[in-house]
């Protein structure tokens, strides 16, 4: 049996009433367990119950091992908690034409996996996340969903102050006290105080503050937490709409049971809807922000210069500039790629584009992102098709021996998904998957 801290279970009383015990009862109940396909992948499908407002999201009956499923790593589909998923729906709702988004607090990856997915194709996404460890996670994440244009940046919010109104969409999906996580997680558990949401709270605030100038005047900003208190929701929206100057947006939720209005935003309560605890409020940036920067005066100081070399691994249709800076070969989009230079010179970029390949004395590297990605061009590119032990093998950056593949660089295939570059050599080969990306357990 869960013990919840006294003074939570008080305070959660006051917040829900007689309902806290529907919502008690919840918490020592299993938790859901679901997954998010990536609907640019076709050809695979998954049986389950469909989450109501995602229908890419499917509710599994068990949670299987998924570190021993290859699709997994290929980008098939992300493990993500069900309520977390509702902010495609509120961008479907709120911000459908969204051209450049910034996912502020974005490690591990779920709502930027989902923002690449609902967003246009041709939108631009930088990520962000401040830890460094954390930040390496999310570009690994974010590499094996395979969609482009995006970056990946490793700052502190006050970092984005360098862009002034450089995106018309801001997530912030802000570190709290997770008390809508206590029954997935034990140490939310432990480690709840009211002094923790105290400083939770003034920690969104700044969080906010700091960043607010990336936004422009009229964009759209969707908060979100894991957590059920007022300091970090209500609160911190009234904080928003009073001190930073925004107006708050009403979502259409008419169709989804459960779903929870507060007046200032919407409440997902485990006991109410299939899902944890998850709190999510959109407003619109009323105002004034600085100037945008000229961006065209910054790219010249780039080292990168535009090449041919490589073209033939993307789709024609992929409409990518390369450059290569004497060490590696990347591909921007023709649409983006002043912004994207522009952002590399402002910020720590862990990504940019598309890693194409890393140069080695005279040799070119695949790059494992090209690998993944769902603009390389798979008929100008050997490949090889893998059982699952092979698969695994890989995983595990362990050799394996492709027969009847072609010497040199090879792509290897799980269901004909990709999974990496090999570099076939006849009777073994060398495995080029990421070293801290492989597979730890025995499995």
């Amino acid at each position: 049996m869960i013990q919840f801290p006294a003074l939570f279970e008080e305070r959660s009383r006051d917040l829900l009433g007689s309902d806290y015990d529907l919502l008690k009862e919840a918490l020592h109940a299993a938790a859901p367990v679901s997954i998010r396909l990536n609907d640019r992948m076709p050809g695979y499908r998954c049986n389950g119950e469909t989450v109501p407002w995602n229908e890419a999201g499917i509710y599994l009956e068990n949670r299987p091992l998924f570190t021993a499923d290859p699709l997994l790593h290929a980008g098939v589909y992300y493990v993500q908690e069900a309520s977390s998923m509702f902010l495609g729906e509120v961008i479907r709702q709120l911000a459908p034409g969204a051209r450049c988004a910034l996912d502020l607090c974005a490690a591990p990856g779920g709502k930027s996996t989902l923002l690449s997915q609902t967003l246009n194709p041709d939108s631009l996404l930088v990520s962000n996340e401040i830890v460094r460890s954390r930040a390496m996670i999310l570009a690994e994440n974010l590499i094996k969903w395979g969609n482009a244009p995006i970056a990946v940046t490793n700052n502190t919010p006050a970092d984005f102050q360098r862009l002034p109104s450089f995106f018309d969409l801001m997530v912030v999906d802000a570190p709290c006290s997770g008390e809508g996580m206590f029954r997935k997680d034990p140490d939310a558990i432990t480690e709840w105080s009211l002094a923790n949401v105290t400083n939770c709270a003034i920690r969104q605030q700044q969080i906010l503050t700091d960043a607010w100038d990336a936004l422009q005047t009229g964009g759209i900003l969707i908060y979100s937490t894991c957590t059920y208190n007022r300091e970090e929701n209500e609160e911190t929206i009234d904080f928003i709409c009073r001190e930073l100057g925004a107006e708050f947006l009403e979502i259409n939720t008419s169709r989804f049971e459960g779903i929870e209005f507060s007046g200032k935003g919407y409440r997902f309560y485990p006991h109410r809807i299939k899902g944890e605890g998850f709190f999510i409020a959109a407003l619109r940036k009323t105002a004034a922000s600085p100037a945008a920067k000229r961006i065209r005066n910054d790219v010249k100081k780039t080292p990168f210069k535009a090449t041919g070399l490589l073209r033939e691994f993307l789709l024609p249709s992929a409409g990518m500039t390369l450059f290569d800076n004497g060490q590696q070969i990347i591909a921007l989009p023709e649409k983006w790629k002043e912004e994207l230079l522009f952002i590399r010179s402002q910020l720590h970029c862990l990504l940019t584009g598309i890693d194409m390949a890393e140069r080695k004395g005279k040799d070119l590297i695949p790059a494992h992102q090209l690998a993944l990605s769902k603009l390389l061009n798979r008929q100008h590119i050997a490949q090889a098709e893998i059982d699952l032990p092979t698969a695994l093998s890989y995983l595990k950056r362990e050799a394996i021996t492709l027969h009847n593949a072609p010497m040199g660089y090879v792509l290897v295939c799980y269901r004909q998904q990709a999974l990496g570059w090999v570099k076939n050599l006849g009777n073994r080969s060398n495995n080029l998957y990421p070293q801290h990306w492989r597979i730890r357990m025995n499995v």
